[in-house]
């Protein structure tokens, strides 16, 4: 018998090793579910990215919006009776936490909240909770949306949900009690924006939360560990919030202490922590750094020259962070929920790659899984009435040009010229019948048109019953799509899903055709 080779022998030892590598890579490769996936529109080497920063609320502290919402309706309502002079029939109003999303807009002249689509026009809009009918939605399409001025004010943060129901409220409620006198549309919005940021200022809301945390702030249980790995990646972490120094520090330690041994304090899982940087402003402005006092909580006068880990510092700038961290601007990862404040203008204003965070979309996700059958029969007519659609333009072409094509086929076949009064029978059959088959296919439409209307409608409804999906205006994009699209690399239900990749996962961008790629 021939002597086995020691290149094909097969050991114990090799068979415990290749079954550990197969489970290694197949847990390596598991899928994620959809909720916990994060989405990339450019393509970003996490191996490469040196520096990860975060914002704080709705980032590393996720709300509970509910009770967010009416937390905030509360205090709004109280300072709109005594700071602004409404009655006290407001203390009636019921939050109505479902009724608005990001990416709205405000028309401060007319009264209306919008939905836009990614080209600007307007998909939906109501006055009150009164839904504005498709003929009422022509004003829109005879003036471009500009939002530069004081007509428009957008909704584009979770924070700005409330001001969006209390503005359709408080419209509701005095047109009711005053039939035929036109409002201050316009004197409205700006007393609920008044009188929500005196919440903010005066320190009501940052108080309640703080005397009540748990009731406000959702558990995040994998939070302490995602940042460790992070840490332990050789990547350098930051907190740069617009919150101020001592709320900061109540709910960085409500969420970190205690979570991991290794680490003392919340602090010691930063490299730098920054508290109101009045963010978009420290992206554009030059204000210095000051170092926060530990027991007062307080900014100290002179400005801060460097960073030392385990301070808190107060404002700052872009300039100045980069000359203090010497953090490579092209390396480093920002992390948070604010569309403009966080992504758009630190895209614009730096290097710096970003990552959105968008909590809304895992309830989407969610619900879209349970709808798929229902997503692709919205397709199915869609593509059928984009046919129809194709097929009576043609008709229409071919019965404007009946004669004269009748003319170019007797020449080309070959055929002997038929009579004036032959030709003339013949293009009027032609055009009778591309009539009636014209005919027959706007009726087969406008049945597939009102289908499709229905199956939206109905779809709609699953989601958000108002305004229906934050990323999507019908077929298009909606604004918040768009510029969530366009801005941001990386985009996320939540900062803890990172758990899910290794910190050198090569995120990459779907391929994007252009519609004549598609064919």
């Amino acid at each position: 018998m021939e002597k086995e080779s020691a290149l094909t022998r097969e050991r114990p030892a090799d068979r415990n090793l290749d079954a550990l590598l197969e489970v290694l890579r197949h847990r390596g490769t598991e899928q994620v579910e959809p909720a916990r996936q994060i989405y990339c529109n450019r393509d970003i080497n996490f191996q490469q990215i040196e520096a990860i920063g975060f914002d704080m609320d709705y980032t590393l502290a996720v709300y509970k919006q509910e009770a967010m919402d009416r937390l905030s309706v509360e205090l709004t309502v109280e300072r709109l009776i005594e700071h602004r002079g409404y009655s006290e029939e407001l203390r009636k109003i019921e939050p109505r936490p479902d009724f608005a999303i990001r990416g709205l807009v405000v028309d401060r002249y007319r009264g209306n909240i919008l939905k836009l689509d990614s080209h600007r026009h307007v998909g939906k809009a109501y006055h009150g909770f009164t839904e504005l009918a498709p003929e009422e939605l022509q004003a829109y399409k005879a003036e471009p949306l500009r939002f530069a001025g004081d007509r428009y004010a957008l909704i584009d943060t979770l924070y700005a949900l409330p001001e969006a129901f209390l503005y359709a409220a408080l419209i509701d409620m005095l047109e009711a009690r005053e039939p035929g006198v036109e409002l201050d549309f316009k004197k409205v919005f700006d007393d609920i924006r008044f009188s929500i940021d005196l919440a903010h200022r005066d320190g009501s809301f940052k108080k309640a939360i703080m005397s009540d945390t748990p009731t406000y702030i959702k558990p995040t249980p994998y939070l302490a560990l995602m940042l460790h790995r992070l840490r332990s990646a050789g990547k350098k972490l930051f907190l740069l919030t617009n919150s101020y120094p001592a709320y900061t520090e109540h709910l960085m330690s409500y969420l970190l202490d205690d979570a991991l041994e290794e680490y003392g304090s919340w602090r010691d899982y930063f490299d730098v922590c920054i508290a109101a940087a009045h963010k978009p402003r420290f992206f554009t402005e030059h204000t210095p750094f000051y170092k926060v006092d530990d027991e007062t909580m307080e900014r100290g006068d002179e400005p801060a020259g460097e960073f030392q880990r385990g301070v808190i510092y107060q404002h700052g700038n872009l300039q100045d962070f980069i000359t203090f961290s010497g953090l490579t601007a092209d390396r480093t990862l920002y992390v948070g929920d604010h569309i403009y404040g966080d992504i758009l203008r630190s895209r614009k204003s730096s290097a710096w790659r970003t990552v959105m965070i968008v909590q809304e979309m895992e309830a989407e996700l969610q619900k879209r899984r349970e709808l798929q059958k229902d997503m692709d029969r919205i397709h199915t007519l869609e593509e059928e009435i984009a046919r129809l659609t194709q097929e009576i333009s043609q008709d229409q072409w071919l019965s404007h040009n009946v004669e004269s094509l009748v003319h170019m086929f007797e020449r080309t076949s070959g055929l002997d010229a038929e009579s004036s009064a032959e030709d003339e029978e013949l293009t009027r059959k032609l055009r009778s019948e591309l009539k009636h088959s014209r005919d027959r296919m706007r009726r087969q439409r406008k049945e597939l048109l009102m289908q499709l209307h229905e199956a939206e409608f109905a779809l709609q409804s699953h989601f958000n019953p108002w305004w229906g999906l934050i990323f999507k205006m019908n077929n298009k994009n909606s604004l918040f799509g768009e510029q969530v699209e366009d801005y941001a690399c990386l985009y996320t239900s939540q900062v803890s899903n990172f758990i899910n990749y290794s910190p050198m996962h090569y995120f990459r961008a779907p391929r994007q055709p252009m519609p004549h790629e598609l064919i």
